[in-house]
């Protein structure tokens, strides 16, 4: 049993430094939104996700260790919570101390990247609001009304205000 809870302590570490690592990228990522680097973003998105899988592994370890503690305790797996065992380690008071730590080191770094992602996504919506005001803009500028410009011979020459060539000039 004081294996199993080694590991199960080790795997929560491990777990935390990913997630801290996942938070220092998503910091990263909110400045990056705001300057608008698309390639910098690529490069943070490309690590994160490699963090992201190392996580899925580690989530799995997890999965598998609490599976051992519950069959050698003889508990239900799916009831098997890691504040449920921190309390059925009460006669354990270092081991329990430790996965209390590990725990909580866990949640707060969670809950940091939650906070962390909620704001990007609000920044992501905010600089998808304005390309998409800037299209109408362009949208608007390429339909705008005919003006009034007559020729020699007394015809409308059916010029259009604010459009030049018709195309869209990307290195603006």
């Amino acid at each position: 049993m004081a294996s199993l809870m080694e590991n199960l302590i080790e795997v929560l570490c491990q777990e935390s430094d990913e997630y801290e690592g996942l938070l220092d990228l998503s910091q990263k990522k909110t400045q990056i939104i705001a300057s608008a680097d698309l390639e910098e973003l690529q490069r943070i998105t490309d690590d994160e996700q490699e963090l992201v899988d190392r996580l899925n592994r580690l989530e799995k370890k997890r999965v598998e260790v609490t599976k051992d503690i519950a069959n050698v305790l003889n508990r239900d797996v799916e009831k098997m919570k890691l504040s449920k065992l921190i309390e059925m380690l009460a006669e354990r008071p270092k081991e329990q101390a430790r996965l209390a730590h590990a725990h909580d080191r866990l949640r707060r770094a969670v809950q940091r990247l939650q906070r962390a992602n909620e704001q990007n996504r609000e920044l992501l919506e905010e600089a998808l609001g304005m390309v998409e005001f800037e299209m109408n803009l362009l949208q608007a500028a390429k339909s705008a009304p005919e003006t009034a410009n007559y020729t020699r011979t007394a015809y409308n020459s059916g010029a259009q205000m604010g459009a030049n060539s018709g195309n869209f000039d990307a290195k603006q």
